[in-house]
């Protein structure tokens, strides 16, 4: 067959099945070949279907190959588990590369760790995160309330107990410790005595009910007359009536001269004794009578509404001031040790310690403070941690071992379950690789291919 406007037909290279390739002729002209002729129009490529998996074998190959290689390469690094002996000679790999250097890979795993993921800086970074304000808060309220749970649900009173403790300790030995050397100083409590002197004591004033009790309580019960006739033969004595006697004597003048050195006040006052002493009841008698015609109660009562010490000199009120102020003191300094140490063996203190523990139960104030306390500390331990959290981590990093944690759990898991985590890893975090593989594969596949339908032309 000839093409417009050539002399001589062309003949084209092909394939023919059986003998592979070779030239196809044209069957018009009897030339030589000429080989692949652009230009040849009646050859015809002809290609046996039997042979279409060369050329299809190599990216489907590669594909499964590139796809497949990455749990192929796990396991080959921990397969087989355990070391697999024939006779008395290990066989060479056994066991896989990861458990046969497991305890290393650990050492390997905390440096890296240690090294490069949790330095202390990023440690420090990690406790400011974890103990930021809020936070801390919300743990230092969750304590008090679980606390406060705790000390309602109490059913055996041991907080009771535990509250009572304290209490006795704190009142019968710490606190008079505490007084006695505290009393030794000269302004110990002298702005607290001064206050309670200048607003209770120098203000105080009895009124009228108060003064007529006090009267009456004086006269029935402080001095009655059978007190007044002891006090009387008390005063009488001997020595004393000689005094009063002579003393009158010497400073009287004008008639009550006479009358002292004529009849004298020793034979009188002896006789007044001698009755107070034989006749009780009518002397107790005659001195009721005298205290009421004397009208001593109404008397009294008047002077007791009247007393006060905003009537004395200032200067006296100044010196009592002090006095008192002075007593105590040493009053504390020298006795108040076994005066505290006595009133806490006479106090029930699990009784106390229960009226205070329901008494905290059952307050709002304590419910509603909760969240201001737990604001307060965590204000604190903020403070706190700003100036020393980097001395803290640092003391903290060797206390945790947080190296040798790693070692140990490391050395402790087992080659199986490693090998799981990593297949997992690499399943739901490296798929893309596992993908990237076998397209890799098919790529070169594709390109052996091409080599091939090349090196056939």
């Amino acid at each position: 067959m000839f093409i417009r406007g050539m002399k001589r037909p062309l003949n084209r290279r092909a394939y023919n099945g059986d003998q592979g390739w070779g030239i196809i002729k044209c069957k018009s002209q009897p030339f030589p070949p000429i080989l692949d002729c652009p230009f040849c129009i009646t050859s015809v490529a002809v290609l046996n279907l039997s042979n279409l998996w060369l050329l299809f074998l190599p990216p489907i190959a590669g594909g499964i190959i590139g796809y497949f290689t990455n749990d192929l390469a796990i396991k080959m690094l921990f397969r087989p588990y355990r070391p697999i002996y024939i006779g008395k000679r290990r066989l060479p790999f056994t066991p896989g590369l990861i458990p046969d250097n497991q305890e290393r890979l650990a050492k390997r795993v905390s440096d890296t760790i240690m090294g490069s993921l949790l330095t202390p800086s990023e440690m420090q970074r990690l406790a400011r995160r974890l103990l930021h304000r809020e936070r801390v808060r919300g743990a230092i309220l969750w304590m008090l309330n679980l606390t406060l749970q705790q000390v309602q649900l109490d059913k055996e009173q041991k907080t009771a107990k535990i509250l009572a403790a304290i209490l006795h300790d704190l009142l019968g030995e710490s606190l008079p410790r505490l007084l006695k050397v505290l009393a030794r100083r000269e302004n110990f409590l002298e702005a607290q005595l001064n206050q309670i002197f200048d607003q209770i004591l120098l203000e105080f004033q009895l009124n009228e009910q108060q003064a007529q009790q006090l009267s009456q309580w004086i006269l029935q019960v402080a001095l009655p007359p059978d007190v007044l006739r002891q006090g009387i033969i008390d005063f009488l004595t001997d020595r004393n009536i000689q005094i009063i006697d002579e003393g009158f004597r010497e400073k009287t003048s004008g008639t009550y001269w006479i009358v002292a050195n004529l009849f004298g006040l020793r034979n009188t006052l002896t006789r007044l004794r001698t009755y107070c002493l034989d006749e009780k009841e009518e002397t107790n008698a005659r001195l009721k009578e005298l205290l009421t015609a004397l009208g001593a109660r109404e008397r009294l009562q008047i002077w007791l509404q009247t007393l006060s010490l905003q009537n004395l000199p200032v200067s006296t009120v100044r010196q009592l001031r002090k006095t008192m102020r002075d007593a105590v003191r040493t009053y504390i300094r020298e006795q108040g040790g076994e005066f505290l140490q006595g009133l806490s063996q006479s106090i029930d203190w699990e009784k106390v310690a229960v009226l205070i523990l329901n008494r905290l139960r059952e307050s709002a104030i304590m419910s509603s403070s909760m969240e201001l306390i737990s604001q307060e500390l965590a204000l604190i331990l903020e403070r706190y941690l700003e100036e020393d959290l980097e001395k803290l981590v640092t003391q903290v990093i060797p206390i945790l071992s947080i190296d040798q944690l790693i070692v140990e759990r490391v050395r402790g898991t087992s080659p199986e379950s490693l090998e799981v985590a990593v297949k997992v890893i690499v399943k739901n975090e490296l798929q893309a690789i596992v993908n990237l593989g076998g397209i890799l594969g098919v790529v070169i596949g594709l390109f052996q291919t091409g080599l091939i339908l090349f090196r056939g032309f």
